[in-house]
């Protein structure tokens, strides 16, 4: 029934398998692929025609995490996977950078790639396996994709590259990183380091472009088992004339753009031009609209080859600059008012507000993932609005672009953060675009540290970032540091890197051409290395060093470890001390099973009473120590006084004056605050307590002026004594003489019937017992010793 290809490999300790022909056998391109325990789904549908009008490559990717993959069932009200979260969107961004590039200009046919985890072993992270399964599956379906890709993750540490580092090798080490490359070159790389030299990074991505090829090895393999018949591509009209015509009707026209130095005003000038060129051939629109659509592609081509041409032969770019010098740099700190910290970061035509907010443990991002629910106390938000370019567009929910731009700021500034150990809070920061011409992401990463610096966290060292481009024709290159917006468009490769002083924290690559060589990416991290530097130059203007104090509207938070048996006084049955304290201090009180205790305010005042009342509920009392109290309870016999926020003990009506007291209510009331000091603690925990021996006003202790009581002569077990009237008991209470007949009627003699030995009680047993005596006949033997 099911004609099944496998091919199997060992690599990076680990055995990986491809299979196809038995799930998915209606796609054009289905692979299951194993890694371990975890197995992943992936499917390659493509359109056989091309929709009218179309100009564009439609290629969608999926990627999706199944709940029942790791045995778990979504939490929330909705019990099934719904819209792509912020993980899944990333890595659909990751598995569509290095596979668009590999497809042929003028393939406009609308492709789908769905990638389903199916299982997951909590070890080999399906992210990596989906790449590699989409890679496959995109080479056997038979579109005209040029590779297979195959791709790596690495990790560094003590010194050394791992290959395929699980969870817990990451997070003991300094890199996490990830390549796609073909056999040649290296197509994409996405990582988070630990200020990392360039050497190492470099080593890093070669390292990872070796391994790799293991994986397209095994994906060839596969293909000649089950491969298709590649597609039939059409031969693309020959417009050599029509490029030459366009040339010459626009070519003076962009040269003249492209020399204005203002965004707004050289847009303009090209707009024109491309007016100009649609109007030239309009009658080609009606006769023949796929070469219409076709010739206006070519007006791209001639504004690259002008801008790529100027750059390489006399290495003036677009606005004047050579391929060093970074555009001028304006940062200011504490631009809100209101906000913890702030910064507005400018580079040329590239502007960001940043924005750092603090808040406490309850405002951190819960993530309901394939490892279980998990808590995030960083988080980084990125925002795009349309009038940041001088356009009309959507604004609201974030783009797939925005949710990748944030997570490269998020991985340049998460390696200089100090551990929540170190600061206790959850840090926010957004990133609110309101200009751009090139790497609004990497002004991100500028401004969000100096906001952080703002804000008062303190981070290891101030972190900037740098976009590089690349012109590449032939063997000729040029680096391009700071690239604008237009260099990134018509230029071959986006590289952005951030790090700070010693290091670097994120580097992300996107190569639009079939890759680049080790030799041009050690080009690129050196510029780079400057253009930081120069950068954090200039940040340092507007603030060198994190502020020592937090704003005045940022909330405080002190931690302190209880005992974990005193975890429940805290919270109480079912929360109703803890709630009792927040309710009462307006303070937030956050506790952890391992007794560590964050009270939060923005006023002082609120901490140390939720602390004071937190430390009293937990502390033990001390017999001899004065405290401040509450009367709850009013009884006959005293008060009973609440001290030491969850403790009571009792004043006795004689401890509450030296004086007689009639009635406790005449000295206090419910409600009343008093003093009194601790005078006894049973060993069954109850306390008495006294305010006689405290001074109401100022807390201290007064002496105690009572006299003792004289102890009864010979001690309690002694004789009564005399009586105090010196005579006789007197007459019973009834008037009568005799004690009159027992309860049964009679004497001994008459009612009680003989002793059951028969005879006479005996003496009695003068002063005391005797132990010598023998036991009676009709004890247990337990009780008499006699055991045989």
């Amino acid at each position: 029934m099911f004609d099944t290809k496998k091919v199997s490999i060992e690599w990076g300790g680990q055995t990986l398998t491809l299979e196809t022909g038995r799930v998915a056998r209606q796609a054009d391109g289905a692979v299951l692929a194993t890694l371990g325990e975890t197995v992943v789904l992936c499917a390659v549908t493509a359109a056989k025609s091309v929709k009218e009008g179309q100009d564009f490559f439609p290629l969608t990717v999926h990627y999706q995490e199944k709940f029942s993959s790791s045995g778990r069932i979504p939490g929330g009200f909705f019990k099934r996977e719904r819209g792509a979260t912020e993980r899944e969107t990333l890595v659909s961004r990751l598995i569509d950078r290095p596979l668009r590039p590999l497809f042929p200009e003028g393939f406009y046919n609308e492709i789908n790639c769905i990638a389903q985890v199916m299982s997951y072993d909590g070890e080999n992270e399906p992210d990596l396996l989906a790449m590699i399964a989409a890679s496959a599956a995109m080479t056997l379906s038979g579109v005209p994709f040029m590779g297979p890709i195959g791709a790596a993750r690495v990790g560094y540490k003590d010194g050394e590259y791992k290959l395929n580092p699980s969870d817990k090798d990451v997070a003991e080490g300094e890199l996490d990183l990830m390549v796609a490359a073909t056999h040649d070159a290296v197509m994409m790389v996405e990582s988070e380091a630990k200020e990392l030299s360039e050497d190492i990074m470099l080593g890093a991505v070669m390292f990872a472009h070796k391994a790799s090829q293991d994986i397209i090895d095994a994906i060839i393999k596969l293909a000649e088992q089950a491969a298709k018949e590649p597609w039939e591509l059409k031969a693309s009209a020959d417009l050599s004339a029509h490029k030459a015509k366009l040339k010459k009707l626009i070519g003076a026209d962009m040269e003249a753009a492209y020399k204005l130095t203002d965004k707004q005003q050289r847009q303009t000038a090209i707009n024109d031009a491309r007016t100009k060129a649609r109007e030239a051939f309009e009658d080609l629109k009606h006769a023949n609209p796929a070469e219409y659509l076709g010739t206006l592609k070519l007006v791209k081509k001639v504004e690259a080859e002008i801008v790529r041409g100027a750059i390489l032969k006399t290495g003036k770019r677009i606005d004047g600059r050579d391929t060093k010098t970074v555009r001028p740099i304006s940062a200011e700190v504490h631009f809100l008012p209101r906000a913890h910290g702030s910064a507005l970061f400018t580079r040329g035509e590239t502007q960001t507000i940043a924005t750092t907010t603090l808040g406490t443990r309850d405002a951190e991002q819960m993530i309901d993932g394939l490892n279980g629910l998990s808590y995030q106390h960083f988080m980084l938000h990125y925002n795009f609005p349309p009038y940041s370019v001088g356009e009309v567009g959507r604004f609201g929910a974030p783009s797939r672009r925005d949710v990748g731009h944030g997570k490269l700021a998020w991985r340049a500034l998460h390696a200089v953060l100090p551990t929540k150990e170190e600061f206790p809070y959850t840090i926010r920061v957004t990133s609110d675009i309101t200009e751009s011409n090139g790497s609004s992401s990497m002004a991100t990463v500028c401004g969000g540290s100096l906001s952080l610096m703002d804000a008062g966290v303190p981070i290891k060292r101030p972190v900037s970032g740098i976009a590089m481009g690349l012109i590449l024709e032939g063997k000729d290159f040029a680096v391009l540091s700071d690239i604008l917006g237009d260099e990134d468009h018509l230029g071959d490769m986006d590289f952005k890197v951030a790090g700070t002083s010693e290091g670097i924290t994120s580097l992300q690559m996107d190569i639009k051409i079939a890759g680049i060589t080790e030799e041009i990416m050690k080009v690129a991290l050196a510029q780079a290395n400057e253009g930081r530097a120069h950068i954090l130059g200039e940040m340092a203007k507007a603030l060198d060093q994190t502020r020592t104090e937090l704003s005045a509207h940022a909330p405080r938070i002190e931690s302190f470890t209880i005992d974990k048996s005193k975890i429940r006084e805290v919270i109480g049955t079912g929360g109703k001390v803890i709630r009792e304290i927040v309710a009462t201090t307006g303070a937030k009180v956050d506790i952890d099973d391992e007794g560590v205790i964050k009270v939060s305010s923005s006023d002082p005042a609120q901490i140390e009473a939720a602390i004071a009342w937190i430390k009293g509920l937990v502390e033990e009392a001390e017999v001899g120590k004065v405290y401040d109290g509450k009367v709850v309870n009013i009884v006959d016999f005293g008060a009973f006084v609440n001290f030491m926020g969850g403790k009571d003990g009792l004043v006795h009506v004689s401890e509450m004056r030296n004086e007689r007291v009639e009635k406790p209510g005449d000295v206090v009331a419910e409600g009343q605050a008093v003093k009194v000091k601790v005078l006894e603690i049973d060993p069954r925990g109850k306390v008495r307590l006294s305010m006689r021996v405290v001074d109401q006003e100022t807390g201290a202790e007064l002496e105690d002026t009572r006299p003792a009581r004289e102890p009864r002569e010979g001690g309690r077990g002694g004789d009564r004594g005399p009586r105090s009237g010196g005579g006789d008991r007197g007459p019973r209470r009834d008037g009568g003489g005799d004690r009159g007949p027992r309860r049964d009627g009679g004497g001994r003699e008459e009612g009680r019937g003989p002793r059951r030995d028969g005879g006479d009680r005996g003496p009695r047993r003068e002063g005391g017992t005797d132990d010598n005596a023998p036991s009676p006949s009709f004890a247990p033997a337990f009780l008499t010793g006699d055991r045989d």
